[in-house]
Protein backbone atom coordinates (compact mmCIF):
# COMPACT_ATOMS: atom_id res chain seq x y z
CA UNK A 1 0.00 0.00 0.00
CA UNK A 2 0.91 3.68 -1.03
CA UNK A 3 1.47 6.12 1.19
CA UNK A 4 -1.12 8.10 -0.97
CA UNK A 5 -3.50 4.70 -0.41
CA UNK A 6 -2.99 5.47 3.31
CA UNK A 7 -3.60 9.20 3.35
CA UNK A 8 -7.14 8.67 0.83
CA UNK A 9 -8.30 5.98 3.73
CA UNK A 10 -7.55 7.96 6.67
CA UNK A 11 -9.34 10.84 5.11
CA UNK A 12 -11.66 9.06 4.28
CA UNK A 13 -12.33 7.68 7.83
CA UNK A 14 -11.98 10.94 9.49
CA UNK A 15 -14.91 12.04 6.78
CA UNK A 16 -16.85 8.79 7.92
CA UNK A 17 -16.59 9.46 11.80
CA UNK A 18 -17.67 13.19 10.86
CA UNK A 19 -20.34 12.62 8.76
CA UNK A 20 -21.60 9.67 11.31
CA UNK A 21 -21.47 12.00 14.36
CA UNK A 22 -23.44 14.83 12.10
CA UNK A 23 -26.33 12.68 12.41
CA UNK A 24 -29.35 12.48 9.94
CA UNK A 25 -29.24 10.53 6.58
CA UNK A 26 -25.65 12.28 6.03
CA UNK A 27 -23.95 8.83 5.92
CA UNK A 28 -26.76 7.33 3.37
CA UNK A 29 -26.49 10.67 1.00
CA UNK A 30 -22.97 10.08 1.22
CA UNK A 31 -22.67 6.71 0.19
CA UNK A 32 -25.71 7.14 -2.29
CA UNK A 33 -22.66 10.18 -3.94
CA UNK A 34 -20.44 7.69 -3.84
CA UNK A 35 -22.00 4.84 -5.66
CA UNK A 36 -23.30 7.18 -8.13
CA UNK A 37 -19.67 8.75 -8.57
CA UNK A 38 -17.91 5.03 -8.88
CA UNK A 39 -20.70 3.75 -11.63
CA UNK A 40 -20.35 7.10 -13.33
CA UNK A 41 -16.80 6.72 -13.70
CA UNK A 42 -15.74 3.34 -13.36
CA UNK A 43 -16.21 2.27 -16.90
CA UNK A 44 -13.64 5.63 -17.96
CA UNK A 45 -10.68 4.23 -15.56
CA UNK A 46 -11.02 0.83 -16.86
CA UNK A 47 -10.79 2.18 -20.39
CA UNK A 48 -8.24 4.73 -19.49
CA UNK A 49 -6.07 2.14 -17.43
CA UNK A 50 -6.68 -0.17 -20.55
CA UNK A 51 -4.54 2.84 -22.91
CA UNK A 52 -1.98 3.26 -20.75
CA UNK A 53 -1.47 -0.32 -20.42
CA UNK A 54 -0.96 -0.50 -24.49
CA UNK A 55 0.45 3.15 -24.73
CA UNK A 56 3.09 1.58 -21.93
CA UNK A 57 3.87 -1.53 -24.39
CA UNK A 58 3.48 -0.21 -27.15
CA UNK A 59 5.27 3.79 -26.91
CA UNK A 60 8.20 4.11 -29.29
CA UNK A 61 11.03 4.67 -25.99
CA UNK A 62 13.30 5.96 -29.03
CA UNK A 63 10.95 8.18 -30.23
CA UNK A 64 9.62 9.70 -26.85
CA UNK A 65 13.52 10.35 -25.43
CA UNK A 66 14.46 12.26 -29.29
CA UNK A 67 11.60 14.23 -29.26
CA UNK A 68 10.49 14.96 -25.26
CA UNK A 69 13.85 13.57 -23.25
CA UNK A 70 16.04 14.92 -21.21
CA UNK A 71 18.09 16.13 -23.82
CA UNK A 72 15.33 17.77 -26.05
CA UNK A 73 15.99 21.33 -25.40
CA UNK A 74 13.68 24.24 -25.72
CA UNK A 75 11.67 22.25 -28.75
CA UNK A 76 11.16 19.45 -26.18
CA UNK A 77 9.35 21.41 -23.70
CA UNK A 78 7.29 23.49 -26.74
CA UNK A 79 5.82 19.72 -27.97
CA UNK A 80 5.15 18.79 -24.32
CA UNK A 81 3.13 21.88 -23.93
CA UNK A 82 1.41 21.06 -27.13
CA UNK A 83 0.88 17.55 -25.73
CA UNK A 84 -0.42 18.48 -22.46
CA UNK A 85 -2.71 21.42 -24.05
CA UNK A 86 -4.25 18.44 -26.72
CA UNK A 87 -5.00 16.07 -23.54
CA UNK A 88 -8.89 14.89 -23.30
CA UNK A 89 -10.00 14.12 -19.41
CA UNK A 90 -9.58 14.58 -15.89
CA UNK A 91 -6.85 13.51 -13.56
CA UNK A 92 -7.34 9.72 -13.62
CA UNK A 93 -6.64 9.58 -17.69
CA UNK A 94 -3.91 12.45 -17.57
CA UNK A 95 -1.51 11.33 -14.61
CA UNK A 96 -1.33 8.10 -15.85
CA UNK A 97 -0.28 8.73 -19.11
CA UNK A 98 1.84 10.87 -18.23
CA UNK A 99 3.44 8.83 -16.38
CA UNK A 100 3.86 5.77 -19.48
CA UNK A 101 5.68 8.97 -21.31
CA UNK A 102 8.34 9.98 -17.97
CA UNK A 103 9.04 5.18 -17.90
CA UNK A 104 9.43 5.54 -21.48
CA UNK A 105 12.23 8.39 -21.60
CA UNK A 106 10.59 11.53 -21.29
CA UNK A 107 12.50 14.44 -19.53
CA UNK A 108 11.45 15.45 -16.16
CA UNK A 109 11.63 19.32 -17.91
CA UNK A 110 8.64 18.08 -20.47
CA UNK A 111 6.64 15.98 -18.22
CA UNK A 112 6.39 18.66 -15.95
CA UNK A 113 5.26 21.50 -19.27
CA UNK A 114 3.13 18.49 -20.14
CA UNK A 115 1.61 18.92 -16.35
CA UNK A 116 1.49 22.33 -16.46
CA UNK A 117 -0.08 22.76 -19.68
CA UNK A 118 -2.57 20.02 -19.60
CA UNK A 119 -3.37 22.01 -15.78
CA UNK A 120 -3.31 25.67 -17.16
CA UNK A 121 -3.90 25.56 -21.31
CA UNK A 122 -6.34 22.35 -22.02
CA UNK A 123 -8.22 22.99 -24.86
CA UNK A 124 -11.13 22.00 -24.01
CA UNK A 125 -11.66 24.39 -21.76
CA UNK A 126 -12.10 26.69 -24.03
CA UNK A 127 -15.51 25.86 -25.09
CA UNK A 128 -16.61 26.35 -21.28
CA UNK A 129 -14.80 29.58 -20.45
CA UNK A 130 -15.53 31.63 -23.75
CA UNK A 131 -19.51 31.47 -23.18
CA UNK A 132 -18.36 32.78 -19.76
CA UNK A 133 -15.72 35.40 -19.77
CA UNK A 134 -15.25 36.37 -23.66
CA UNK A 135 -13.22 36.40 -26.14
CA UNK A 136 -10.93 39.17 -24.75
CA UNK A 137 -10.81 37.16 -21.32
CA UNK A 138 -9.69 34.12 -23.09
CA UNK A 139 -6.99 35.62 -25.26
CA UNK A 140 -5.30 37.20 -22.77
CA UNK A 141 -5.68 34.37 -20.11
CA UNK A 142 -4.05 31.81 -22.23
CA UNK A 143 -1.55 34.34 -24.31
CA UNK A 144 0.09 34.89 -20.82
CA UNK A 145 -0.69 30.92 -20.23
CA UNK A 146 1.29 29.89 -22.39
CA UNK A 147 4.61 31.23 -20.79
CA UNK A 148 4.16 29.13 -17.69
CA UNK A 149 4.45 25.93 -19.02
CA UNK A 150 7.88 26.34 -21.10
CA UNK A 151 9.30 28.19 -18.16
CA UNK A 152 8.28 25.54 -15.22
CA UNK A 153 9.67 22.99 -17.61
CA UNK A 154 12.34 24.75 -18.04
CA UNK A 155 13.13 25.10 -14.28
CA UNK A 156 12.24 21.70 -13.65
CA UNK A 157 15.13 20.73 -16.27
CA UNK A 158 17.41 22.89 -14.78
CA UNK A 159 17.34 21.43 -11.50
CA UNK A 160 17.59 17.90 -12.47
Amino acid sequence: MTVATVTMWMIAAILFIVAWRRGGDTLQQSAKLAWETSKRNTVLLVVAFIIVGYVNVLSPTELVKTWIGPSSGWLGLVLAEVIGMLLPGGPYVVFPFIAVLYQAGAGMGPVVAITTSWATQALLTITFELPFMGWRFAMIRWGLGLAVPLFAGAIAQFLI
